[in-house]
């Protein structure tokens, strides 16, 4: 998994455009067309994701539908790890169910690949993509088409601009007693992720300290938002760049913090479970996830695109002028296991 830098989201960047309207399925290059071919005779694919809030995997369902007619998308929208127990608990009664799996936490598809689990698949699309996404696997089992940026949130009525925490860290102010939300690491695996790069940056005595302003934790990453939005808690911790922004555009009052010691960049893949049972669907989906669609499709949800092409949703910075913090997939993969245990201990939940 490289490491976010500048040079990786300007090479090859023509410039911060909007992107035209999805072509469809008459207009597909080659390599598109052939799959389509044999993906009609299949005609739908389901898709476990953690990634993507439903509302947002509805919009990515339909824009491939409407690219490629006559293939149904069925979103089930989980959290991450609610995902992978799902697809593990398919596999072990030998089900075959699930076509496309995207979660949030890089430990399930070394793990699955390990275990022989994947279909091996490299979309040609890809080539476009900005070279941070572009080749996460020598042996292409999986492809990154969603690069999550988890930071700070608070509602402007119960927080004022200048009184907001401006950093990781100043959330263990005590003034933030009984007013901090965020998910679960058991749920949520950017949760989980969040866990080993501030226990990695500031040790597990972070949450010790954290634990004593009593914050609400919720399942998903974005559960905040929602506690948030109803003025039961007034900063959220570890919410995606995208639900706030999404709920701001919606009237709610609301203002994301990309945190002084870092925001953090959850790298998230996508993968086809060797027993797909709609193999070529899946390959198809993978070309559109890759390509200009899915950005275009995204974008009105906040989505940070990754293409060169395309510019940042309305509210976000660009990538380049991000500072970010990450954990490697070794360190999610040894690492997050251990978070859920001692978030357990630690906050009782």
């Amino acid at each position: 998994m490289p490491i976010l830098t500048k040079r990786h989201f300007l090479a090859g960047a023509t410039g911060s455009i909007l992107l035209p309207r999805a072509t469809q399925a008459a207009d597909l290059a080659p390599h598109e067309q052939a799959l389509y071919d044999a993906a009609k005779k299949e005609g739908e694919l389901t898709w476990y994701s953690g990634q993507l809030q439903a509302e947002t995997g509805e919009a990515v369902g339909k824009a491939f539908t409407a690219r490629y007619p006559g293939i149904k998308v069925n979103v089930v929208r989980s959290t991450s790890q609610v995902a992978y127990q799902r697809l593990s608990q398919d596999m072990q009664a030998g089900v075959a169910l699930c076509d496309m799996f995207s979660s949030t936490d890089y430990g399930h598809y070394n793990l699955l690949k390990r275990e022989g689990k994947l279909l091996p698949y490299r979309p040609k699309n890809a080539d476009g993509m900005i070279p941070a996404a572009r080749d996460p696997d020598p042996d292409h089992m999986f492809q990154v088409f969603y690069i999550g940026l988890y930071l700070l949130a608070y509602n402007t009525k119960l927080v004022a601009e200048a009184d907001a925490p401006k950093s990781w860290k100043d959330l263990l102010d005590p003034r933030w007693k009984g007013k901090l939300a965020v998910g679960h690491p058991g749920y949520s695996g950017a949760i989980g992720v969040m866990g080993v790069v501030l226990s990695k940056l500031y040790g597990w005595s972070y949450f010790d300290a954290l634990e004593k302003n009593k914050p609400q934790i919720g399942r998903s990453a974005d559960d905040p938002v929602t506690l948030m939005n109803a003025g039961e808690r007034a900063v959220g911790m570890g919410v995606s760049l995208a639900a706030p922004l999404l709920s701001q555009s919606r009237g709610n009052p609301l203002k994301i913090v990309y945190p002084t010691d870092g925001t953090l960049a959850v790298y998230s893949p996508s993968a086809i479970p060797k027993n797909a049972p709609h193999p070529n669907v899946a390959k198809l989906f993978m070309e559109f996830a890759a390509g200009p669609g899915y950005a275009e499709a995204t974008r009105p949800f906040f989505i940070m695109p990754l293409r060169p092409e395309a510019s940042p949703p309305d509210g976000a910075r660009p990538f380049a002028e991000v500072k970010t913090i990450q954990a490697t997939p070794a360190e999610i993969e040894d690492g997050v296991p251990d978070i859920k245990e001692k978030w357990r201990d630690t906050f009782g939940v």
